[in-house]
């Protein structure tokens, strides 16, 4: 597969698909982007899994943590990254002893491992690397508009709700 590029159907079928995702590297600081995109992302409807072995035990914006993929609650549909490129390896080794396996690993923006990709990739798993579910579904749906940045995505929805009367 191109990971240059990927098609927006391609991306759109599996924000679609999946329910759950497990978020690995998630902080509990408010300003970090792992922090923003869980409650984004759990908002959105996905079943949200954190995953640190720091935060084991605890909670982060109601969502339960666990030390490793291993020990989170199945099934997973999804595996976000929020950890260095040379670290994704790794956590695709993780992804690939679950049962069942997770059908999408996802590397966050900054994120591009092609050997871990490969490697999912043969065991039947979608990959995308360098992107962030959260600006993906903005994008997709036309939200980012909102904020004035251009999502690509033609639009019949009104950019503001339209009163009676007001036209």
């Amino acid at each position: 597969m191109d990971h240059d590029r990927y098609s927006d159907p391609y991306i759109r079928g599996i924000l679609q698909s999946v329910k759950s995702i497990a978020m690995v590297g998630l902080s509990a600081n408010a300003a970090r982007p792992s922090y923003f995109a869980l409650g984004y992302l759990a908002k959105k409807g996905y079943r949200m899994i954190g995953v640190n072995p720091v935060l084991a035990g605890k909670s982060v914006l109601g969502v339960a943590c666990f030390p490793n993929l291993q020990e989170a609650p199945g099934p997973i549909d999804m595996i976000d990254i929020f950890r260095s490129a040379d670290a994704a390896a790794g956590i695709v080794d993780e992804a690939l002893a679950l049962d069942p396996l997770p059908r999408v690993i996802w590397m966050q923006l900054g994120v591009r491992n092609d050997a871990a990709a490969e490697k999912a990739e043969a065991a039947g798993i979608k990959v995308v690397m360098n992107r962030c579910p959260q600006i993906e579904i903005g994008r997709l749906t036309g939200e980012i508009g909102w904020l004035g940045i251009n999502s690509g995505v033609m639009s019949s929805r009104p950019l503001r709700p339209v009163r009676p009367g007001t036209r």
